[in-house]
Order: C-alpha cells, then sequence, then structure tokens
C-alpha cells in the first residue's frame, strides 16, 4: 500500500546511517520529516541555527507523502464553520495563515523548479441535501473576503464532470501537486545550510527544560540513546508527549485514496463534496499520462468495524463515473480535527519556550503545515506573525471546543471500556483465516492477524493510555480507538501518540 507519490520515489538506503555520538546534540531537534517539520527546519538553518530532523521512518512516510496535496484556500466547509464558532476577526486570520503558507510553497516550488498545476477548487454538492452546506461556505467565503487575485470565491450551478454535481463554490487558480519533490528538496536545502536529517530514528521521550532538553530515542536497527537539544519542534501529526493533552484536544481520522488510469481522462480542477459519502478527487500528472485520484471513505480511527466495504463502494463510485478507470495504486492518511476547528501551533505548555508541536491541520496540511512552520520558525527566532492567534496552541478561542472535546472523551471513555469487555465474546474462537482478532477475558487478552497466510500474536493493549486495539481490514493494521495509535499486523509502530509498538506474544 503505497502511495502514487511514494511509489515513484529513488530508493532510500534499508538502514539509515546512525547518529554517531558526536552529532547526537544540535540548537533545535525537530521531530518528524514532513512539510511542516521540513519547512521549520530550513527556515531555521536559514537564519544560522544548528538544527537536527529526526523521522522515526522515512522522509514523508506520514501525511504528507500520502495527501491528496490540494494547496488550497477553498477547503470544504473548513471557513464556515470556523465562522460558526470563532467569527469573522479570527475566520480572516486563519484564512491570512493559510493564504501566507500558500504564498510561500509556491514560491518556493516556483523559485526550484518544481512541478505545480495551477486548477480551480470547487466545494460541491452532489444531492440537494449539500447544498445548504455549500451556499454556507460561500456566504463565508464572502464575508472573510477569500479570492484569488483576480476573481473572489462565486457559485457554479455546473460543471464539466462525470459525477452528480448539484452546484456547488468555486475558486480559481489555486494549486495541487506532488509533494515528494519538494520534501527532497528541502532536504537538499537543509543540508547545503548544514542542518542534519537522521531517518529510521524514533524520539520516545523529551525531558528536561530552560534550553536543556534531552530526548530518548530508539533506531530501527534497536539501539537507544539519547539526543540533546535547547528547543524542539514536535512536528510528528499528533505530539508524541501528553503534556498539553493534545491527544483530548483532537479527533483522529482516516481516510483512504485510490488513483486510477482513465481512458482519455478530462478532469480538471480540484473536488470536495459536501455531503456523504465524501467524495475528493483530482488528476495528478504522471510520465504516462494522467491519473485521477479519488479519495473518501473517512472515519474515526479504530472505529469502524470494517472500513474496507467504504473503499470498495469508492471504488465502485468511481468506475461507475469513470467508465474503463484501472486502480494502480491505493493508501490512506491519518488527520487530526481539533475540537475548536483551528490548528494548535505553538509551545506545548503556556509560557513553555523550549517545547513546541503544530497539530490539528485537518486534511489541509499543505497550507496550514507551511503556515504552522513559519509560525514556529519565528517564534523561535523572535519574531511574530499577524495572524499567528488563530493557529495558537493556547488561547481563548478553545473554549467554543469544550463541548466537543467533552463529547469527544466521553466517546473514548467507551471505547475504552468496551475494548476490555467485548472480546470476551470471542473466547475460543481461535485462529481467524485471515484478518484480526481480539479475544479472550480481560486478564488475558490477545491479538491474533493472519495476513497472507502468516500469523501474527500480540498484545492487545496499546501503550499509550492502554486502549484495546480493533483490526482495521482496509489497511491491514492495528487500530487504537482512544487516540489514533496504529500498528502493523506484528504490533510495530505505525503512528502515535504511542512512542512503542504492540507486545509480540507466542
Amino acid at each position: 500500500m503505497t502511495s502514487l507519490w511514494l511509489a515513484g520515489r529513488a530508493p532510500r538506503p534499508a538502514e539509515p546511517a546512525p547518529l554517531d555520538a558526536a552529532s547526537r546534540s544540535a540548537g533545535v531537534v525537530v521531530v518528524g520529516a514532513g512539510i511542516t517539520g521540513l519547512i521549520t527546519a530550513v527556515l531555521l538553518a536559514r537564519a544560522g541555527k544548528d538544527v537536527l530532523v529526526l523521522e522515526a521512518r522515512t522522509v514523508g512516510a506520514g501525511a504528507t507523502g500520502n495527501t491528496t496535496a490540494k494547496i488550497s484556500l477553498l477547503q470544504g466547509s473548513k471557513l464556515s464553520r470556523i465562522l460558526a464558532k470563532h467569527g469573522a476577526k479570527r475566520t480572516r486570520q486563519y484564512l491570512d495563515g493559510n493564504r501566507e503558507g500558500q504564498h510561500w510553497l509556491l514560491g518556493y516550488c516556483a523559485s526550484h523548479g518544481l512541478s505545480v498545476q495551477r486548477e480551480d477548487a470547487f466545494t460541491f454538492a452532489q444531492s440537494e441535501q449539500g447544498l445548504a452546506t455549500a451556499r454556507r461556505e460561500l456566504a463565508a467565503c464572502t464575508e472573510v473576503g477569500l479570492g484569488a487575485e483576480w476573481v473572489d470565491a462565486e457559485w457554479a450551478d455546473g460543471a464539466a464532470v462525470p459525477f452528480p454535481f448539484r452546484g456547488g463554490v468555486r475558486l480559481a487558480d489555486q494549486a495541487q501537486f506532488d509533494p515528494v519533490p519538494l520534501l527532497d528538496r528541502l532536504v537538499t536545502e537543509l543540508e547545503e545550510r548544514g542542518g542534519r536529517l537522521a531517518e529510521g530514528v524514533r524520539v520516545r521521550t523529551v525531558s528536561g527544560g530552560r534550553n536543556r532538553l534531552t530526548l530518548g530515542v530508539r533506531t530501527t536497527g534497536g539501539d537507544e540513546y539519547d539526543v540533546h537539544a535547547k528547543q524542539c519542534v514536535l512536528a510528528t501529526g499528533i505530539p508524541i508527549l501528553d503534556r498539553g493533552g493534545f491527544f483530548a484536544r483532537l479527533k483522529p481520522q482516516r481516510s483512504y485514496c485510490l488513483a486510477y488510469r482513465v481512458p482519455e481522462l478530462r478532469l480538471r480542477g480540484m473536488f470536495l463534496s459536501t455531503d456523504s459519502p465524501t467524495r475528493s478527487l483530482r488528476y495528478a500528472p504522471t510520465a504516462d499520462g494522467d491519473r485521477l485520484i479519488v479519495g473518501g471513505a473517512g472515519h474515526p480511527v479504530g472505529h469502524e468495524r470494517h472500513p474496507s466495504s467504504s473503499v470498495q463502494e469508492l471504488d465502485a463510485w468511481t468506475k461507475r463515473h469513470f467508465p474503463g478507470a484501472t486502480q494502480t495504486h491505493y493508501w490512506s492518511a491519518q488527520d487530526y480535527a481539533p475540537v475548536d476547528e483551528l490548528p494548535y501551533v505553538g509551545p506545548i505548555l503556556p509560557g513553555n519556550e523550549s517545547v513546541f508541536v503544530a497539530t490539528g491541520f485537518d486534511k489541509w496540511g499543505m497550507t496550514n503545515g507551511a503556515a504552522a512552520a513559519l509560525a514556529l520558525a519565528g517564534r523561535i527566532l523572535g519574531g511574530r506573525m499577524d495572524w499567528a492567534d488563530a493557529f495558537a496552541a493556547w488561547s481563548p478561542h478553545e473554549l467554543s471546543g469544550i463541548p466537543q472535546a467533552v463529547r469527544n472523551n466521553l466517546e473514548v471513555g467507551l471505547y475504552l471500556a468496551r475494548g476490555w469487555v467485548t472480546p470476551a465474546a470471542h473466547i475460543g474462537g481461535g485462529r481467524p483465516e485471515a484478518g484480526g482478532v481480539v479475544s479472550g477475558p480481560p486478564w488475558r487478552l490477545r491479538g491474533c492477524a493472519v495476513v497472507d497466510g502468516r500469523e501474527y500474536r500480540v498484545s492487545p493493549v496499546c501503550p499509550h493510555l492502554g486502549g484495546i486495539v480493533t483490526w482495521n481490514d482496509a489497511d491491514e493494521a492495528w487500530e487504537c480507538p482512544l487516540h489514533g495509535s496504529r500498528f502493523a499486523p506484528d504490533g510495530t509502530l505505525l503512528e502515535g501518540p504511542a512512542t512503542r509498538g504492540l507486545t509480540p506474544e507466542s
């Protein structure tokens, strides 16, 4: 399961070179080599900072390498949701941050010869039920002044597409691209400016403070050692530290993408539906012709019994509306929805200028990730962006998210209790023919998965906060329904907030 972007990437070393003892310190350690982490690192290196980037897997292995890669200011129904909670001023600040992030990205791509396609973006209704949401989004766009350089967001009654389009918002002159060449160019610039990158190094703990931090790490080869820094940026999707309780302020969402070869594909533009099931569409140029990318089938992580059925429905929908479509790639990604609709970017705790976080991009990581990097680098270097209040990790505007946070955490409690009780129904269930199952009494739970005929047995207890994992039959992975940690069939950690894998069992 490799994304269209990562599939064409040049092979990387199987075992990244370990950090030698002399290189295990830096002025700033950036954790995570996605778009946010690498832009932050480059901006700091440009200013003369000693920067080290630590990546648990490989560059772009997380959300950035598995995105649909739309660089758009029209973001589904995002602006109308922010406006309803926070008013016009804060919404304009959010838009200004995204606009600056978009401008930086497009300028960087242009100056380094990276391919970008400028296309119109659409937030559209597939049915009559979705029209009200689309019209609310247009009203929000109008109120906060969303527009391209030469035209404002406008209503479109139709579009030249082969799928249902009942009307929607159109914003001209947005952009899309392949994000991997951008990441590779950022790595090159980082190293040219004296910064360093270490892949296969997972940060598990961060201790200390006041410009004296110790990061406990473990490499893919099993080595463990400490890395020292004055400051640290956690650009890991969701913060790996429980300080600040960000895991309780975010809802992890899993969504799926499929790429197709379509005879005479004529689709232009980027499309996102307002009604369910969600449809996200764009094209992608490749060396042997354009590919169609279709996304959707999203669900809260660990809450869907059979996500593969939703992916199959998405595939059937695509082939119905694009005759002759042949699937070439399939992948999925994880995003984090903030309870108050706005990202969290800044100190992990109020007044802490040593550890910083960037999270809550809610599926719009291209512009939000670049904006977060600009805000973080500015803060570390002693500056401040005018729009940064909308991205603050700690702010009075979070009060609007308290009701949603309470609902989310009541749901977490329900899944925690259910996870320890429900497996008792599978006592004696034995080895599944395929897929994964958790069985046994609460005092002896066991997870068993069979993938490609090979059996794996693990403790199903998530090492983050003790949730019981469930099986995702679309990704063939274990997922924790509490806060979104994910694990391979053998228990290997795929993404946090957990910092170690499930315990293997014989």
